[in-house]
């Protein structure tokens, strides 16, 4: 299991102490899962002194058509406005994110909550339905419903799913599983086998290999014909074996250890789903902006902001050579309720407070760019992402 490379104050000892022997009751997993949720930021981790600024490119939205071959999905979890902002400033005032001319603002509240969770915006935004908190691709009432993903590949579209967290948390497992609780994880990881995805990139390999009923899912996705390759470094070189490569035994870590993984991922599961002549549809999700927010850590925050933004910038730039990809990149909540206190776009200086450690019911931002871009503007629901997507690349 990877451990996330920050200094705990006291008080999140003690709470991962106390979560830890309530684990041993419920089970390990949930401990694995989640106990990001459980950390605090020391006192220096609220202000992000600065760094090196990337280079950010400008493309044009220039396509050929109304509606798109391709969608790529972006979800940065957990990013409100704020967290925009921050990497704005952090970068010295460029963001890939520049390159949108369409915005807009997106309500996040689940079907019994004005606070959502991701199970519920990640199913609502797959699903176009609205759910309780904890839900994995059902109703209110638990009904199964169809994911945005599962109507692409019955459509003969190329499918998969990137992640910097479990690829079998809330927001990847709801575009492809479908569970009355985001913490059924050995359930979820089985639900792949029912699906004809083509690449998923992201951590979790518990699992799919120590699982209570003895299956070991990594060989019945070989059997299945797909290449199983953890190693991302040898995975980015695959162009065309329908990829699995789950690169940690949970999450994946901190932008520390893990490197420019999502970047890489994200260029990787275009490489293989563009050699579909029909199209493809792929989530990506930068997982720990939300894990930021839930600790309190604006340096953790600013990272994660700013990796998850180079990936927009991969995405971009295939779009737009392409020019049947419609980029679509928005979040399922705010956390934390980062109010900014200071910064400086020179030195690239980000000061935050957080009132919260948790999520908020703030709206957050949706950016569109290529075919069908136009669509994404002005104040709207979550359930309407899936809708215009569905319209745009289903029902075409």
């Amino acid at each position: 299991m990877f451990t996330f490379n920050r200094r705990k104050n006291k008080k999140a000892m003690t709470k991962n102490l106390i979560f830890l022997i309530i684990s041993l009751f419920t089970g390990t997993a949930l401990f694995a899962q989640d106990s990001y949720m459980d950390a605090d930021a020391e006192p220096d981790e609220k202000i992000y002194v600065g760094g090196e600024a990337y280079n950010v490119e400008s493309f044009t939205d220039d396509f050929e058509s109304d509606n798109p071959k391709n969608i790529i999905l972006l979800i940065g979890d957990g990013m409100g406005v704020s967290q925009v902002t921050a990497g704005l400033t952090a970068n010295k005032g460029k963001l890939f994110l520049n390159n949108f001319r369409h915005m807009g603002l997106v309500q996040t509240q689940s079907s019994d909550k004005y606070i959502t969770d991701s199970a519920a915006g990640g199913t609502a935004i797959s699903t176009g339905v609205k759910t309780y908190n904890g839900a994995i691709g059902v109703d209110a009432d638990t009904t199964v419903v169809k994911t945005i993903l599962e109507q692409a590949e019955e459509k003969g579209l190329a499918t998969g799913l990137v992640s910097t967290s479990s690829i079998t948390h809330a927001t990847p497992a709801s575009f492809i599983s479908h569970q009355k609780s985001r913490n059924l994880y050995e359930n979820i990881a089985a639900d792949f086998l029912k699906t004809d995805f083509d690449v998923i990139i992201g951590g979790g390999v518990e699992h799919f290999t120590k699982r209570e009923d003895g299956r070991n899912l990594i060989e019945e996705l070989e059997d299945k014909g797909y290449k199983v390759e953890p190693d991302l470094e040898k995975a980015r070189y695959i162009r065309s074996a329908k990829l699995v490569s789950l690169t940690a035994d949970v999450h994946n870590p901190r932008i520390s250890e893990r490197g420019d993984m999502l970047p890489v991922a994200t260029e990787t599961a275009i490489n293989i789903l563009d050699n579909n002549q029909n199209g493809f549809f792929l989530m990506v999700e930068g997982s720990q902006i939300d894990w930021g927010g839930h600790a309190a850590s604006t340096i953790y925050i600013v990272e994660d902001m700013l990796d998850f933004d180079q990936s927009v910038g991969k995405a971009l730039k295939f779009a737009a050579k392409n020019k049947e990809t419609l980029v679509v990149v928005t979040a399922d909540h705010e956390t934390g309720g980062m109010a900014l206190t200071g910064g400086d776009m020179k030195t690239g200086m980000v000061k935050a407070d957080y009132p919260l450690g948790g999520h908020t019911g703030v709206m957050v931002p949706v950016f569109a760019f290529g075919p069908g871009a136009d669509e994404f503007t002005g104040i709207m629901d979550n359930t309407d992402i899936y809708k215009k997507m569905n319209q745009l690349l289903i029902q075409k």
